[in-house]
């Protein structure tokens, strides 16, 4: 079984990957797609879009776990990641993939303990559990592979995989 994490962004988007046999991880990786250089909105989302279906087509996840949204002061932000949401719902649904959304407090309480964990603590804990390199990743490629984990031991106890 493979999940695929995403921590959704318009400039620079994460994604994590988790590969199961048998209620064990036996392997995991994270990177960022940087769409950050394109001019637009509009071509950073093509970007992303054709990204994600990279990806997906790749690697064959058998589901996915996204960020939901949180709330932010700033109405702007809210508005253009939801656009880069849209993006990536949309391309997990036209790959038939199901989506599962996790809040940011939800991660971080599944990976580190406390739903007010900070960034560098998430960081910590991936490294902890999957020792990854090279380790000088964004964070957002960490934040995936987080929500990638929350996912997992979400439906670990849920069946056998």
């Amino acid at each position: 079984m493979m999940i695929v994490g995403i921590d959704p962004g318009s400039r620079y988007c994460g994604y994590g990957l988790i590969q199961l046999e048998h209620r064990k991880v036996i392997a995991a990786g994270c990177d960022v797609f940087d769409v950050s250089r394109e001019p637009t909105l509009g071509d950073r989302l093509r970007l992303l879009y054709n990204s994600i279906m990279d990806i997906l087509g790749e690697y064959h996840p058998d589901c996915a776990a996204v960020e939901s949204m949180f709330f932010q002061k700033h109405i702007k932000s809210v508005f253009t990641l939801g656009h880069a949401r849209g993006v990536i719902l949309l391309a997990l649904a036209q790959k038939g993939i199901p989506v599962t959304e996790y809040s940011p407090r939800e991660v971080k309480k599944a990976v580190v303990g406390t739903g007010a964990a900070s960034k560098t603590q998430v960081r910590y804990m991936i490294h902890q559990l999957y020792d990854l390199n090279p380790k000088n990743k964004r964070d957002d490629a960490y934040d995936a592979l987080a929500i990638a984990t929350t996912h997992y031991n979400r439906i670990k106890w849920d069946k056998e995989l």
